[in-house]
């Protein structure tokens, strides 16, 4: 019996593979705004616009961001950058569309590629990428760092203020 059941399912397997080999749908990927330039640690957001320029509904595909350096010697992990990298897209109609929002948090600076690949949840074809966002993260600059700021300025007023006491202590 198990082996009956799993030859089934190798079966259904393959000519579900097959069919959906075929099957590969005729999409496009644009992205809105293709560049940007923002700080070390902010969130930004871009628009990814998946197009079925087919004559059947696309359907079973996935989008994926990905972000890397453009440059080299900078290390880039793209889980780090978003929580929500993997979109499993409802159907979309012949000549239809779907928009996706895609939000980041710049993780690292640099000059970084943000991209969205578009493939069949099957595995089957190849993947089909947008233009890539470029990214130009700026390193933040900071004027309290680690909380100097208020040290800096509450040590020479607290001696201050006890250079003060003493005089005034003297003076009885």
């Amino acid at each position: 019996m198990r082996r009956l059941v799993a030859s089934a399912m190798l079966l259904f397997v393959l000519v579900g593979a097959g069919s959906a080999q075929a099957a590969v749908p005729d999409v496009s990927v644009e992205v809105e705004p293709t560049s940007l330039k923002t700080e070390l640690g902010q969130d930004f957001s871009f628009r990814s616009t998946i197009t079925n320029r087919g004559s059947s509904p696309a359907v079973g595909l996935v989008a994926h961001l990905n972000v890397l350096s453009l440059r080299p010697g900078l290390y880039v992990d793209p889980e780090d950058w978003s929580e929500e990298r993997t979109r499993y897209l409802a159907p979309i109609p012949a000549g239809g569309s779907t928009t996706i929002t895609w939000n980041i948090t710049a993780v690292n600076s640099g000059i970084l590629g943000v991209y969205v690949a578009v493939f069949p949840a099957t595995g089957a074809g190849r993947p089909i990428t947008g233009p890539t966002v470029r990214a130009d993260i700026a390193a933040c600059e900071t004027i309290d760092a680690g909380g100097i700021v208020p040290i800096a300025l509450g040590v020479p007023a607290l001696l201050a203020a006890l250079a003060v006491g003493v005089r005034l202590r003297r003076r009885r």
